[in-house]
């Protein structure tokens, strides 16, 4: 068993210092260059003071640093290797009879490892970091409720009347309500109801409060209310969380938000698509390992390093693009959520190994 010898200690070592090292350059990167763009935009509004854009940008980071972790694995990994074929030590370890098959186990045991904390620990701190940023920021930037450029706002509700089809033209700054609503209900048989336009609906409890509505149906003459109700089995936080993205919830708060959306009759596409992401995070992690590994086992003497650690770098971005590429189809229900997350680092963790075995065992 590598793993509890010294040398597998000084194996793990080596891998996690490497992969941390380089995450942690890419995290300083990020914050860089978003506080430089803060600060950019920063010129056109009043309350951007440099505290809160620093703030801002410490929010924010560790939601895009999170996506660079499968690189960090990759460029960490590929480092360690070519350090230690370049001081001989994996040359020593071949010729005591350590197989590539061996020195990579602490590899896989620390990418998994770093997998598992991301999901666990990081990603959720990350999540709630995001959700403070996108308040900061809606604070500090946006004016107004609603933007002419912001995209329409479509929910679909059941409750005891029937379905409804809400669209809006934006959701109010406090995220509690929608903004130029237009309503369309429908009967328990599925008969169209009433139309409601409204300037504003603020959701309560069981109930939408809508404001300056026109009601319009069938069956009588159109009215006007200052104030109209509508009932609704959405809950408030339940409709802030329809409008936050995937990437803002955490890994803990995933399957109540999942089934919360169900029952509500609301789409759950990208939030499944996020969740099984995460799951499949620590096996694309092991991928990148042997993908790090398939091309940086070759001993320096042998000349041709710096082709195959290209086609390494390659080939991580390949991965990776197929990754985002299956999640893209995942999300608009093309492929199956579950699919889509675990097969790009399945089949990348395959490949890996398959290279792997073409190289070492023939």
């Amino acid at each position: 068993m590598l793993l509890v010898t010294t040398f597998g200690r000084y194996l793990t070592k080596q891998f996690t210092r490497s992969i941390l090292g380089v995450f942690g350059t890419f995290f300083f990167l990020i914050g860089t260059l978003d506080f430089v763009e803060l600060m950019r935009r920063a010129g056109d509004s009043p309350a951007a003071t440099t505290p809160l854009i620093v703030q801002l940008a410490l929010f924010r980071v560790p939601s895009v640093a999170e996506q660079i972790f499968p690189f960090a694995v990759l460029f960490g990994g590929m480092f360690a290797l070519l350090t230690l074929s370049r001081k001989l030590e994996l040359v020593v370890a071949r010729s005591v009879g350590v197989s590539a098959w061996q020195f990579l186990q602490p590899a896989a045991v620390v990418a998994g490892a770093i997998g598992l904390v991301s999901i666990l620990i990081y990603n959720p701190v990350a999540a709630e970091l995001k959700r403070k940023a996108t308040a900061l920021e809606t604070r500090l930037f946006v004016r107004g409720a609603a933007t002419s450029n912001s995209p329409e706002i479509w929910l679909r509700q059941r409750s005891i009347d029937g379905q409804a089809i809400i669209r809006a033209a934006g959701s109010l700054p406090e995220g509690n309500g929608l903004a130029n609503v237009a309503i369309f209900s429908f009967s328990p048989g599925g008969g169209f109801s009433e139309r409601v336009d409204a300037r504003q609906a603020v959701l309560h409890p069981g109930y939408w409060e809508l404001t300056d509505a026109r009601v319009v149906s069938a069956m009588e003459e159109p009215q006007s209310y200052k104030t109209y109700l509508l009932a609704t089995t959405l809950e408030p936080e339940q409709m802030r969380q329809s409008f936050t993205p995937p990437e803002a919830v955490g890994f803990w708060a995933m399957p109540s938000v999942i089934e919360r959306t169900q029952r509500a009759g609301l789409d759950t596409t990208r939030y499944e698509l996020r969740y099984q992401s995460l799951l499949a995070r620590p096996l694309l992690l092991v991928a990148m390992v042997l993908v790090a590994a398939s091309v940086s086992l070759r001993f320096f003497r042998f000349g041709g390093v710096t082709k195959l650690v290209i086609a390494g770098v390659a080939a991580g971005f390949v991965l990776y693009v197929a990754t985002q590429l299956s999640e893209e189809l995942g999300s608009s229900g093309i492929v199956n959520p579950v699919v889509a997350a675990w097969l790009p680092a399945a089949i990348g963790a395959m490949l890996g190994a398959l290279a792997l075995l073409h190289q070492e065992d023939g």
